[in-house]
Parts: structure tokens; sequence; C-alpha cells
């Protein structure tokens, strides 16, 4: 007879679960054997894994910047689904700018979702997590929040606060027994990433994606070693790994899947 996938039982939150990087963490935590609460401001992409999984994957519409919201959704699923074993932070946005040029409205807004959402739905979820002695939570942060970026500088210090606060978080609850780690990709074949791209066919695509492989020195950017884009499905793996019970051992830990472009030690 063959073992039940490692997180059958358990019950997980993602948020920005609606494409990219989000949408492979949700179909690598359901294949894993995992329920998901797939969380998104846009409704579409959620909906879509919830038809595709049926009762497995649960979609709901979330602003991650929305405290209360937050909270109320926590609430609703810890009622009527059952206690969350998982939390995934995913919600992302990267608006990209020389500081000179970065508006108030394009700081606070990169902040409230990339750092304060990963603090409303951490808080949140940790607080049910750490009366049950028990849970995991990993967010999805950056390469961009350890090593300086051009025209990021709002992305990368969002990215560093949401790493900083994830390790702290992680210490005052590891004696609960909840374990709290970060996945720090580079670049990824996502929406993103494309937006930063140039318009155009395949070829104009292609050329851009070699730019990002073989590193841009004018902007102080390495390229990538190992000579590829990762695939969503590369972080997620690392995701899956993180909140399974084969990493048992390990919490405050950023663990960067970047395919060795800040070539770190």
């Amino acid at each position: 007879m063959n073992p039940a996938p490692e997180l059958t039982g358990r019950l997980a939150l993602v948020t920005g679960a609606g494409r990219g990087i989000g949408e492979a963490v949700v179909h690598a935590l359901v294949e894993r054997g995992a329920r998901v609460l797939a969380t998104d401001a846009a409704p579409d992409g959620v909906h879509a894994l919830a038809r595709k999984y049926g009762e497995q994957v649960v979609a709901r519409t979330l602003d991650v910047t929305d405290s209360a919201a937050v909270e109320a959704l926590v609430a609703e699923a810890e009622e009527t689904l059952g206690p969350l074993d998982i939390a995934v932070n995913v919600a992302g946005v990267l608006r990209t700018s020389a500081v000179a040029e970065l508006t108030d409205e394009d700081w606070a807004a990169t902040f409230a979702v990339n750092t304060n959402g990963v603090f409303h739905v951490s808080r949140s979820v940790s607080r049910r997590m750490a009366g049950r002695g028990t849970g995991s939570i990993v967010t999805v942060a950056s390469n961009a929040a350890g090593i300086p970026r051009t025209d990021m500088a709002a992305y990368a210090a969002s990215k560093a606060a949401a790493v900083m606060f994830t390790k702290c978080l992680g210490l005052e609850l590891a004696p609960l027994g909840v374990r709290c780690n970060t996945v720090s990709p580079g670049s990824t074949l996502t929406d993103m990433q494309r937006g930063m791209w140039p318009a155009g066919d395949a070829q104009v695509q292609e050329a851009a994606a070699r730019r990002v492989i073989d590193g841009d020195p004018a902007s102080y950017r390495t390229g990538i070693p190992l000579g590829r884009i990762a695939d969503p499905s590369d972080i997620a793996d690392a995701v899956a790994f993180l909140v399974s019970d084969r990493a048992r051992h390990i919490t405050l830990h950023d663990l960067y899947v970047d395919g060795g472009a800040t070539l770190r030690a």
C-alpha cells in the first residue's frame, strides 16, 4: 500500500494564490495532499483553482492590506474548514523607480502589501497556531531583500522588512512549536518578471530573458550561474518542503532559490 501524501489532513492558507508563484504553491500543496484556502485580491485565478481541484481548494477574495478582513477570513476558516496548519504569504507587488522619482503612493502601496500584508496574515494565524502548539508559516520574499537593486528600493526594502519580521515571529513562536521561514526567489518566470521586460514578440522576450541570465553590469546585477530563470514550481517546491515534516527542525531560515544569482555563501 502506498503511503498517503505527506501533507494529507493539513489545511493551508495561501495569499496571492491567483497566479504566478502563489498559484504554483497551491498546486504543490494540493499534490501533496493538503486542503488549501486560496486567496487573492483578484478573484478569477483562485476560483479557477477551486474549479480544478473541487473540495481540496476553497477560493476567497482577500485584500491582505485590510487587517480586519484578514482576521475575519482566518476566523471564518478556522470555524468552517478547521484549524490552519500552514500559512504561506505570497501576495506581493512590484513598483520600479529610481528613488528620486519614487512617489509616496508607490512606496506606501508596496509596503502595504509586501510588509503589512505579511504582518496581518502572520499575526492572525500565529495566534491560533501558538495555542495549539503546532504550525508552519512561510513568507515568500525575494533575493532583492539581501542585495541592493537599482530602481527597486521600495520592493527590496519591503521584502527585507518581511524577512526580518518573519524571523522575529519565528523566534517568539519556536518555544510554542510553530516554525517560521522565508523563501527568497530570484528572477522567476511570472507576470511580475515579464512586466519588467520590453513588449515584443518571442525574439524580444527571449533576448530579455537572456539579459537576466547573463547579468547587467550597468545595473550592478549579477547573472544566474545555473543559466536559467526559475519556474514558479521551483519556488513552490521549496515552500512545500519547508511546511512539511521533513523540515521539522528548520525555523528562522531564509532559503534563497535563485540559481546562485546573489552569490551567497
